[in-house]
């Protein structure tokens, strides 16, 4: 294997991955069903309906629920730069028996600090929250605040006394109250969810999905409403094992960009119910990392896997998982990379140039790495075959669950090549060829989401990589960039790799036990930036 270019950074913090799935090309943000918006008069009621009546449902189980509950997995997706929206639905105009309500409105301006300041404050109180950020954006949350009609505005980092963009509201103006308490404001979403609000208590609240494209004031006000939050590492219900249980009971709501309009979360919601990974969770990442061993059934020459039996192959991939399990915060699983196919310098009775193993060889192996609580890719190197024709090969193996595929373009030659001779490449075409049926065989087979591993070290190995549709929910895309040789080589190669990739891929980082000079260990493995989720051993 031969390796390119550039430089590399370290950073050993632990990051959550930023994917954004396109899913279908359709798009991501999308207005909240007319069922679910709230009206735009005040939030600020006295807890009665305008007849009087309370907004309390007639059955027993349902009797404490607030208006906000939901008998179905809801989806609110809207922008919401301000917290507007949230504030609205968290907070209705027409409150019910069951709904919170607050004389107040807190505010903050576009500094982080004074955002968190403010939404502990909006939580303690039990009151809604909006950010009032620069330029349109503030003057529009300004607009917002008339239409709220708050009796009082708490301002933290903005002043907005005689202000003319309020002239028309009667709410008093006021600084935030000197406080006893030395706790310090929170600093991240997760911390604002555990922060404690009068409105706590109410079981029939829904559980409130969060992620990175939620903004402080849209968790704040679900907080200050007494709804509880999880915060995920990716807008999906299938994030972790608790957010599958929220969407599997029904009332459940995902707030923020990032989650997809109802259809799309609808889609997600029904892949949540095939069951979870190894380590919970029902997304291959993020939600755990993964240190493979790589090899073939035959013998030590393709890979340490091979060097022993399944059950002290697994026993081995797992003491080498126990390795980094101290270094990150995520379940570290221990893994295979099965190689399905081998690339060969002879043509074969078919004549393709790959070695195709059956399925009941590899199958001890497979079972041996999902007996340990692991995961197994099944690796082609398809010589002059179609990738599509060899994954089918191995379609009962692909239905475990804990099953994925790798595609190994050094392997993939012309019609007038031979392996060995060049490294190959495939084509956008070919692999989107494969990723379809690997995601159908996810729909039709009611699975959990499978890895899909791309591996590359050279840019031509896929020429038209922006190509690659990486839009399917039932697909984990991750990217091996496998140089060898002395660091500085394979950091060459891991970034150039990483120019202009996708953010929909997870990053893989491949160890080489005697051609690395000197291998990485753990630490330094887990120093590479972005730290990457698949490690694998050759």
């Amino acid at each position: 294997m031969n390796t390119n270019l550039a430089s590399h950074s370290l950073n050993a913090t632990e990051q959550p991955h930023g994917r954004k799935l396109r899913r279908y090309g359709r798009m991501a943000v999308a207005t909240v069903s007319a069922a679910l918006m709230v009206a735009s008069c005040s939030v600020f009621t006295s807890g009665e309906n305008n007849d009087g009546t309370s907004n309390s449902a007639s059955s027993e189980d349902s009797s404490k629920a607030p208006s906000f509950a939901v008998d179905a997995p809801t989806s609110l997706s809207d922008a919401d730069p301000s917290g507007f929206n949230a504030a609205q639905y968290f907070f209705p105009a027409e409150a019910g028996d069951n709904d919170p309500t607050s004389k107040q409105l807190v505010v903050a301006g576009a500094e982080e600090a004074d955002q968190y300041a403010a939404a502990q404050a909006a939580v303690e109180s039990g009151a809604p929250m909006l950010i009032i950020g620069e330029g349109e954006t503030g003057e529009k949350a300004k607009a917002q605040i008339l239409e709220l009609a708050p009796e009082e505005i708490v301002q933290y980092g903005i002043d907005l006394n005689d202000d003319p963009a309020l002239a028309e509201s009667d709410a008093k103006i006021s600084e935030p109250e000197e406080s006893e308490d030395s706790s310090a404001a929170p600093s991240s979403l997760a911390d604002l969810a555990a922060q404690e609000s009068p409105n706590d208590g109410n079981d029939a609240a829904p559980q409130v999905l969060v992620a990175s494209g939620t903004n402080v004031a849209q968790v704040a006000s679900a907080r200050a409403a007494g709804a509880p939050v999880q915060v995920l590492a990716a807008a999906d219900p299938r994030a972790t094992s608790d957010s599958m249980a929220a969407v599997a009971a029904g009332n459940a709501v995902a707030l923020g960009e990032g989650f997809g309009n109802q259809e799309e979360f609808d889609a997600q919601v029904k892949l949540a119910a095939n069951g979870e990974l190894p380590g919970g969770g029902g997304l291959v990442f993020p939600g755990r990392r993964m240190v493979a061993l790589y090899g073939h059934p035959s013998g030590p020459a393709l890979g340490v896997m091979g060097e022993q039996p399944p059950a002290e192959a697994a026993a081995l991939a797992q003491e080498y998982a126990d390795r980094y399990k101290d270094l990150t915060q995520w379940p570290v699983i221990p893994a295979f990379e099965i190689i399905a196919t081998v690339a060969s310098d002879s043509p074969g009775d078919d004549g393709d140039y790959s070695n195709e193993s059956q399925p009941d060889e590899l199958r001890p192996y497979v079972d041996a790495i999902t007996e340990a609580g692991g995961y197994a890719f099944l690796d082609l190197q398809p010589g002059r075959a179609r990738l599509i024709d060899q994954a089918k090969m191995y379609e009962d193996l692909l239905k475990q669950p804990n099953v994925g595929l790798a595609l190994d373009p050094e392997w993939k030659i012309g019609p007038d090549e031979v392996p060995m001779t060049n490294v190959g490449h495939v084509e956008a075409e070919e692999v989107n060829e494969v990723s379809e049926w690997l995601a159908q065989l996810v729909q039709d087979n009611d699975l959990p989401q499978k890895g899909l591993i791309l591996h590359q070290f050279q840019l031509q190995m896929l020429r038209d990589r922006d190509q690659i549709r990486t839009d399917y929910p039932e697909l984990s895309f991750i990217l091996h960039a496998d140089g060898h040789g002395d660091a500085g080589q394979k950091f060459d190669t891991w970034n150039a790799m990483r120019q202009d990739l996708s953010s929909d891929y997870f990053m893989a980082w491949k160890n080489f036990i005697d051609e690395d000079t000197p291998m990485f260990d753990p630490t330094q493995t887990y120093d590479v930036d972005p730290r990457p989720w698949f490690v694998s051993y050759q």
